[in-house]
């Protein structure tokens, strides 16, 4: 594979979709003015989005070689068809001969029984499933690396498009897990009893990617090299501060993050990102997104809890590229002053002083991925009276910024997303245990009589 020849062709695909980004016209426009980008430089024959709407389904909003009269009106379903199989294991596939894949769906209304073969990636905003990216061809074609890696990088640009509600409602690509109406119960460990409804707020915030394609490479080396050069500065002063102090489990931590930060293979793979035409940012989470996904199949448990080590690195990389937190690189976590007044903190971990920073009168419950009985972050909660939750498996992956949360530290259980209908049963069942406690505050300082009016006296 000519490496050098397949970051030009990336490049200059990326050039003219950063060109039609920043053109006039509807979201839907641009995203027309992508397609049929794509298929002229990949030539393919075809290029279409589907864009998954309420419901689980994916529907044909934009289309290059297909039938114009089907763009919104065909619709799959995932796990239907192709398309829909690479949404629901949201994993690239290629295919070299549709019609005798195991999966495949004929849609008349498309025109597509003339086209063989097919490639197509899921689209993905942070973590979450918002559409699909497929070109086709009328001859049977092996698809190569080079061109699944285009197609991947592409589709975080569109990914954006349609994170942003132009082109489908923020409301409306709130994941569900299950059946729609259903909330997403999670088991847990109550580390601290007590009932909370709010909104989540995630103790490692999701810094977004403001620009995806690059002006000018040899810029966004520079600014890669100083962005590490100036986190591994931060860890090593925090390893010395920490070594000071004592020994211990977050020493070990610190020491695997160093070894991470340091890697060599890390950083070229990012740099590698940026060759083919990605700020310094998109190549990080590219690299990111490449990393989970292979760690995440490992069945070694070590090895797949490296993908934390991963996340918090990749963050804290993504905040020293960011001018706007250049001062304030110390802080790891939600500013409170962003804190909504129901919020509710999910974290993989905390301590009792990352607790304390949060102000009480908004933070109404924590829940954590990890975390003991015995933990001093379960103990101030304890005496903050603020449900906590812990070994709450999957919890970061599962839930997306200010999503509505349901807390029963009382039955340790956890709800993510739940139906309008179980919020609304759950908050009378909140205001009547409020009215309890408020009842039972009050009687605490009635004199002690016993029922035919005889006063007791406390020693």
């Amino acid at each position: 594979m000519n490496v050098e020849k397949s970051w030009s062709g990336a490049r200059n695909l990326l050039r003219h979709v950063r060109d039609i980004m920043a053109s006039d016209g509807t979201h839907q426009d641009r995203l027309d003015k992508i397609v049929a980008t794509i298929a002229l430089e990949m030539n393919c024959r075809v290029c279409s989005v589907y864009v998954r709407r309420a419901g689980e389904v994916l529907e044909l909003f934009s289309t290059k070689g297909l039938k114009s009269s089907a763009v919104h009106q065909t619709r799959l379903r995932v796990g239907e068809g192709i398309v829909g199989e690479i949404a629901a294991r949201e994993t690239p596939l290629a295919v070299r001969d549709v019609s005798i894949h195991a999966t495949f769906v004929y849609r008349p209304e498309t025109g597509e029984e003339k086209y063989q073969s097919m490639a197509g990636v899921p689209i993905k905003s942070g973590q979450r499933l918002v559409g699909v990216l497929v070109i086709q061809n009328q001859e049977t074609r092996n698809y190569g690396y080079e061109e699944m890696e285009t197609l991947e990088t592409i589709s975080m640009v569109i990914a954006e498009m349609i994170a942003s509600g132009g082109l489908v409602s923020g409301a409306e690509q709130t994941p569900t897990d299950g059946i729609g109406l259903k909330p997403l119960r999670l088991e847990a460990v109550s580390l601290s009893p007590g009932l909370a409804i709010g909104h989540a707020v995630l103790h490692r915030p999701h810094t977004p990617i403001k620009k995806m394609v690059a002006e000018n490479i040899e810029t966004e080396h520079k600014r890669l090299k100083l962005a590490l050069k100036a986190m591994i500065s931060q860890l090593d002063k925090m390893m010395k501060r920490h070594i000071v102090k004592g020994t211990g489990d977050h020493i070990d931590i610190l020491e695997a993050y160093l070894i991470f930060a340091k890697d060599r293979g890390w950083e070229k793979r990012i740099q590698t990102a940026i060759n083919s035409g990605l700020t310094a940012e998109a190549a990080i989470v590219r690299v990111q997104n490449e990393t989970r996904k292979r760690l995440a199949t490992a069945k070694n448990p070590i090895i797949r809890e490296k993908i934390l080590d991963l996340e918090d690195l990749t963050q804290r990389l993504l905040q020293h590229l960011d001018p706007e937190k250049l001062g304030n690189r110390e802080s790891y976590h939600s500013d409170t002053k962003t804190l909504t007044k129901d919020a509710i903190i999910i974290a993989r971990k905390m301590g009792p002083a990352e607790l304390m920073d949060y102000d009480n009168g908004s933070l109404k419950a924590i829940v954590l991925e990890e975390g003991s009985s015995t933990a001093h972050v379960a103990i101030v909660a304890r005496g903050l009276g603020l449900p906590l939750l812990g070994h709450v498996k999957n919890i970061l992956s599962r839930v997306e910024p200010m999503d509505r949360i349901i807390v029963d530290g009382n039955n340790a259980a956890c709800f993510v997303r739940p139906s309008d209908n179980f919020s609304h049963a759950f908050a009378k069942s909140l205001e009547s245990n409020a009215r309890k406690q408020a009842e039972y505050k009050k009687s605490r300082h009635l004199p002690t009589i016993t029922r035919d009016n005889i006063a007791v006296e406390l020693s």
